[in-house]
């Protein structure tokens, strides 16, 4: 499956170091370049602003997808080539899920942890198939890995489902090893659809 367009998952911060916003903009200047949509959650605060901002001026295609609530909190972005506006953040996640053929998780906060592990657990159940790109800038993800590896460990999460997840430190070695990837393992429950 060819890689279109990609939800990038980030903050309404733009967090401690200057290097977040800087390997992420790179990363948006990459996805230009290769002529990849970005979809992404439709705020014009923090890292989502920026990168939407960066798109925009790299005349790149930007979708926005952002609930009702978050209109005023958000500041939802005013120049994107589309905003979707929905009711609830199940549908935000459901849709920017649908409107995209993989994802990028960059350094964000709870929200940022609440649509990786969604995508991820939809990957594990076969509910998609898509790749999932860490950009684990200075660090910053060391922590999740380790938390998944300790699931592993301790028998709660398959080896094979860390198949479709590909981690980077740099913008420039993620976004190619992404769009190169294929998510490779099978899930106990398409495994049960087959039989």
């Amino acid at each position: 499956m060819s890689i279109n367009s990609i939800a990038v998952f980030c903050g309404s911060n733009t967090g401690r170091l200057e290097s977040y916003a800087q390997h992420t903009l790179k990363l948006i200047q990459m996805m230009a370049e290769k002529s990849v949509e970005l979809v992404y959650g439709g705020g014009n605060v923090g890292l989502m602003g920026l990168i939407a901002d960066e798109m925009i001026r790299q005349k790149g295609k930007v979708t926005g997808v952002i609930t009702e609530k978050l209109v005023g909190y958000e500041k939802a972005h005013q120049n994107l080539s589309k905003l979707h506006i929905v009711a609830t953040m199940h549908e935000r996640k459901a849709l920017m899920t649908d409107l995209s053929d993989a994802f990028i998780i960059v350094p964000g906060g709870i929200g940022t942890m609440d649509e990786f592990f969604e995508c991820f657990t939809w990957n594990q159940l076969g509910i998609h198939s898509k790749p999932i790109g860490i950009l684990n800038s200075n660090g910053y993800y060391d922590g999740l890995l380790r938390l998944l590896e300790n699931m592993i460990r301790e028998g709660f999460l398959k080896t094979e489902s860390m198949g479709g997840l590909v981690w980077k430190e740099k913008p420039e070695d993620l976004l190619p090893a992404l769009l190169q990837h294929k998510v490779t393992y099978s899930t106990k429950w398409l495994e049960k659809k087959e039989r």
